[in-house]
């Protein structure tokens, strides 16, 4: 289940690109399908260690093309170790909401990022979002959490601030809303069989959504999103020039 929408963020083989916090690695595996030689970075060392199982795994089932890479490490997003200007693309999904110092992050994925890079931000949409956290205070209240909620233009405003320029925005993941409410509203850390049944029964559907990918889910999902799709995606671009000298040369 992807979340960045890859006809909007193009990448050209053997492009390097940076999954910043790459969890289980979603967007870092659909790169590498792609031909890229990606970097999955996360903190959380047992998930790097099952990314880089899985790109194994794609690489022996010949899954990736001639000339692409794929690399799983351990890091620190406020402190990447990497030259500046090292990549062509970076995806920092779902996780800006996580991390008290988000400026601090903007300013790393800025400063790797080479002049006429694209970048690809995903956070929670402030609607469904807020409706979680009233529902339920344990969704957000744990170690390593949610600690805060964006409004699109607040993340846009602190995209430029860091020097980027936008270029594009979606929603993503409507049917996914329902389903983090419901586990809000019956027990957010219930899972399995001890879950409730409406979330168990929804969660089947996403499940066999996610798996027959079937053209009425599809078509509902694209018709939802703008309504209430869970994730807000922002796409933009690091000028070849800082934005202020840019827009002085403009005026100029």
């Amino acid at each position: 289940m992807l979340t960045v929408d890859f006809s909007r963020f193009p990448l050209a083989p053997g492009d390097r690109v940076l999954d910043l916090g790459c969890g289980a690695g979603r967007h870092a595996f659909e790169c590498y399908r792609r031909g890229a030689r990606v970097v999955a970075l996360d903190r959380n060392g047992e998930e790097i260690r099952e990314v880089a199982k899985w790109f194994a795994a794609m690489k022996e089932a010949g899954e990736a093309p001639a000339g692409a890479e794929a690399t799983a490490m351990e890091g620190d997003a406020l402190a990447l170790p990497f030259p500046d200007d090292s990549f062509d693309a970076v995806i920092v999904s779902e996780v800006m909401e996580h991390i008290p110092d988000d400026k601090g992050v903007l300013a790393e994925m800025v400063r790797v990022l080479r002049p006429g890079g694209r970048i690809a931000v995903t956070v929670p949409r402030y609607g469904p979002e807020k409706v979680c956290w009233t529902l339920s205070d344990a969704y957000h209240e744990v170690e390593g959490g949610h600690i805060r909620i964006y409004r699109a233009d607040e993340l846009l405003a602190k995209m430029r601030e860091a020097g980027l320029r936008p270029y594009g925005t979606h929603h993503a993941h409507a049917l996914h809303s329902p389903y983090w409410w419901l586990k809000c509203a019956f027990g957010v850390h219930r899972d399995g069989d001890d879950a409730a049944l409406p979330v168990r029964a929804y969660h089947k559907l996403l499940v066999w959504d996610i798996m027959k990918k079937p053209l009425v889910t599809r078509l509902a999902e694209d018709l939802l999103n703008p309504v209430m799709g869970k994730s807000f995606v922002a796409y933009a671009t690091k000028p070849h020039l800082p934005v202020a000298a840019a827009s002085g040369a403009e005026g100029a």
